[in-house]
């Protein structure tokens, strides 16, 4: 599966938190990362740059469901289960 315009729902949703460029305190979950285009797709896509946790994210039908909605739901339910600060960084 490749990356659906206009969705940019892995790079809303998920915390970071560790700093990257352009976000030198990471980012908080539900936040919009700096680098997230007007077309909903990662600027930093194919640059080294970019934060590991984002490159090894694949968009898989699991994850990104079948529209944006979709996918900001499964993705904030993934964040919920898997994120080591639990609620602490809203």
């Amino acid at each position: 599966m490749e990356c659906r315009a206009g969705c940019g729902a892995c790079c809303i949703v998920p915390a970071i938190h560790t700093p990257f460029l352009g976000m030198p305190n990471g980012k908080r979950k539900g936040e919009r990362c700096v680098h997230l285009g007007a077309q909903g797709l990662c600027a930093l896509f194919d640059d080294p740059r970019r934060p590991g946790c984002c490159s090894q994210f694949q968009a898989e039908p699991a994850f990104c469901g079948s529209s944006r909605e979709e996918a900001l739901l499964l993705l904030a339910d993934l964040e919920l289960l898997s994120d080591p600060e639990g609620e602490s960084r809203d």
